[in-house]
């Protein structure tokens, strides 16, 4: 510690709700809805985050001598590997195989939500990097205290992920697909700037969306009716019914979603005929649309590309927001306008052999994924220099 600088503490609280919301948020932004305390605390509210569903919150706070929130991180104790995006199931295998026991571990995220962001939350100043570096200490000494085997903050922000690494956490890369707005005013000004071949593709998917009589508008939270969060809850459980995946968000987390943070909720509602054929759930940050679920009641062509992708970049022009970030997976997002960007986690292991075993596993994933990244660069459908427009 500096010298003058005064003695901080570090604790844990068990519900994000003994925390005092303004404090919380004052560390956290206005930024990133996700660290929100109003996001966080729904989903612990309704039931999708507690010691049934495998994510005990353990929320680390760092306070100064008066008791005042300087900095926080959510955390939860996890005794599984669901909900998170960024896949160590084999590490957890390989650990057991070799005696040892992975679970429970430490993760510091935003369960259920592949969006990178702060989660080492400090508010901007001179203390800031002090206060992360705090915390960055504190998550080691709350695992073995827990008896974890292992802490792991996923999609950090690249500052955090900085400070993360000096600190000696091992780094992991990942990637992702972001539309960036480059000042289009209009949705024609961004095909526009795509070689004419996917210009005219786009324009035909989202033709045959109209053609089968299929209307797709924005519809924020408060406008949300019952009926729509009932048909978009049923597409939700239907969507991680085909793909073997656990529903975690309660009927109940929907709806109040809605009503509790309004407008930065944004659902691309798909109806036919008076009904709700489809959704794709977004929430607006400071200055991104963020895509977070999807569902539709069958099989429409091309509907998911226009209600996730084309609508979400109307969205973002029409509102003046930096960029789109369509969540994890899917290269075919890079036809579409959206382009390879890298993600970041970082990672604590208590054992020594194992970290070792870890860390050359890293070194070898961070260049294939930097591979990956390069060569779908090269692939991204707008028009070059001296390239033929027609």
């Amino acid at each position: 510690m500096p010298d003058g600088a005064e003695a901080l503490t570090v604790r844990t609280v068990d519900k994000i709700g003994a925390v005092d919301a303004a404090a919380w948020d004052r560390c956290a932004g206005d930024v990133n809805p996700f660290v929100s305390h109003a996001f966080l605390s729904l989903l612990e509210e309704t039931g999708c985050v507690n010691e049934k569903t495998g994510w005990l919150p353990q929320h680390l706070l760092l306070e100064d001598s008066r008791g005042r929130l300087l900095a926080a991180a959510p955390a939860y104790l996890k005794s599984h590997s669901y909900g998170e995006y960024v896949f160590d199931h084999g590490w957890a295998d390989a650990y057991e195989r070799a005696g040892g026991r992975y679970y429970p571990k430490l993760q510091v995220a935003v369960p259920f939500t592949p969006v990178p962001g702060p989660r080492l939350l400090a508010p901007p100043g001179p203390e800031q990097s002090r206060h992360r570096r705090a915390l960055l200490s504190g998550l080691p000494e709350l695992a073995r205290a827990l008896g974890a085997s292992s802490v792991h903050i996923t999609f950090v922000a690249p500052e955090e992920a900085a400070l993360a690494e000096e600190a000696g956490l091992l780094m992991r890369h990942g990637c992702q697909y972001h539309w960036f707005n480059r000042g289009y005013a209009a949705f024609d000004d961004f095909l526009g700037a795509l070689a004419s071949r996917k210009r005219k593709q786009i324009r035909k998917e989202r033709e045959q969306v109209r053609a089968a009589g299929i209307e797709v508008r924005p519809v924020h939270g408060a406008e949300m009716k019952p009926r729509d969060w009932d048909a978009f809850f049923k597409f939700y459980v239907d969507t991680y019914d085909r793909k073997w995946g656990y529903p975690y968000l309660t009927r109940e987390f929907f709806g109040r979603l809605g009503r509790e943070l309004g407008d930065r909720v944004v659902m691309m509602l798909a109806t036919r005929g008076g009904a709700t054929v489809a959704g794709a759930l977004n929430l607006r940050g400071g200055d991104a649309l963020y895509g977070r679920n999807w569902g539709a009641a069958g099989d429409f062509p091309f509907l998911h590309f226009e209600a996730c992708y084309y609508q979400a970049i109307d969205y973002a022009i029409a509102h003046k927001l930096a960029r789109v970030e369509a969540g994890t997976q899917g290269p075919h997002k890079v036809q579409r306008g959206y382009e390879p960007v890298r993600t970041y986690s970082a990672h604590w292991i208590g054992d020594r052999r194992f970290k070792s075993a870890v860390a050359q596993f890293l070194e070898r994933e961070r260049a294939a994924v930097a591979h990956d990244i390069e060569a779908m660069a090269g692939h991204t459908p707008f028009r070059r220099a001296g390239d033929a427009d027609g």
